[in-house]
């Protein structure tokens, strides 16, 4: 049986909406006895549309990441949220394959030909973010290696820390590196594509560290 998150949201927290989110649970847990869902979770919350910072929804997020889940059943469109905030959380839904069924569709959410329009352009804004990325890493590689770096003598280094563990970066090749004039987005960006998962913050605060020891008279 296909399994699914049931998200049921009202705008304010007065008591009186709580009748609505019962009536949306009830209504939901009904079509997905229509649809054979096997309803894994439902989530229910009181906050704004225009909220993105929800427990509720960011529960039903975490949720979706496991591909055993099928499906989220909402009402409609606008319980998952208003303006930008709804169309940030429809790319979301449908990045991890998971189908959308409303009560107002009695099946699966038609999505309307403005937001369709509006998720296609987000898709190849993000399609492109990926491709800049990628090449900023081979740039970054490339100015590194004519700058003396030897990725080949740092491959040990790779998976060495797990976790929330503080990142053994090999700080000498980050200083020459520095010196020759590569910026830090282009010395983080080599050493990710190495499989270090290093930000451009974290290389600057290691190279600060460095000089500090560095100036340090002890």
């Amino acid at each position: 049986m296909s399994k699914a998150v049931i998200y049921c949201r009202v705008s304010t927290k007065k008591d009186t909406q709580e009748t609505s989110l019962l009536r949306q649970e009830e209504e939901l847990l009904a079509l997905a006895r229509q649809y054979h869902f096997d309803v894994v979770k439902v989530v229910k919350e009181q906050a704004s549309g225009y909220d993105l910072e929800r427990d509720g929804i960011l529960e039903v997020l975490s949720l979706i990441k496991d591909p055993s889940i099928d499906a989220v059943l909402i009402q409609d469109e606008t319980r998952l949220g208003r303006g930008n905030t709804k169309i940030a959380l429809l790319h979301c839904i449908r990045k991890e394959n998971v189908t959308l069924y409303s009560i107002t569709h009695n099946g699966e959410l038609q999505i309307s030909e403005s937001d369709s329009m509006v998720l296609q352009i987000v898709g190849i804004v993000e399609e492109y973010q990926r491709k800049l990325h990628n090449i900023k890493i081979k740039r970054g590689m490339k100015r590194a290696v004519q700058a003396g770096y030897q990725p080949q003598n740092n491959l040990k280094n790779l998976n060495s820390s797990s976790g929330r563990e503080r990142v053994e970066l090999p700080i000498e090749e980050i200083v020459r590196l520095r010196n020759n004039n590569l910026t830090f987005e282009e010395i983080a960006a080599t050493l990710r594509g190495l499989g270090f998962p290093i930000s451009k913050a974290t290389v600057h605060r290691r190279y600060q560290e460095f000089l500090d020891k560095t100036d340090d008279p002890k």
